[in-house]
């Protein structure tokens, strides 16, 4: 019966997945000024300060608009009917 032995590359792979797993997340490091409650509150509010401001501008330029029960000038002319080009 043959025993297996490790390698080096085996050995630094295996470490380094312990240390991986050892450490939790893997990634940058997250400020404490990013995360809090008081942060998602400054967002919320911006965020609800831009919808008002979209709201508005929405608004005006609805208002500004011609109202569908109006005519537009020029647009009342008799166009001629509808006859076939060709024959088949």
């Amino acid at each position: 019966m043959k025993v297996w032995t490790p390698n080096a590359t085996c050995i630094v792979m295996s470490l380094t997945m312990g240390t991986l797993v050892a450490c939790g997340a893997v990634g940058a490091p997250i400020p404490p000024e990013s995360v809090g409650v008081n942060l998602t509150i400054e967002r919320q509010k911006k965020l609800e300060v831009l919808e008002q401001k979209q709201r508005e501008a929405a608004a005006a330029a609805e208002s500004a608009e011609p109202q569908p029960g109006t005519t537009v000038q020029g647009q009342d002319v008799d166009l001629p009917s509808l006859q076939p080009v060709g024959t088949q």
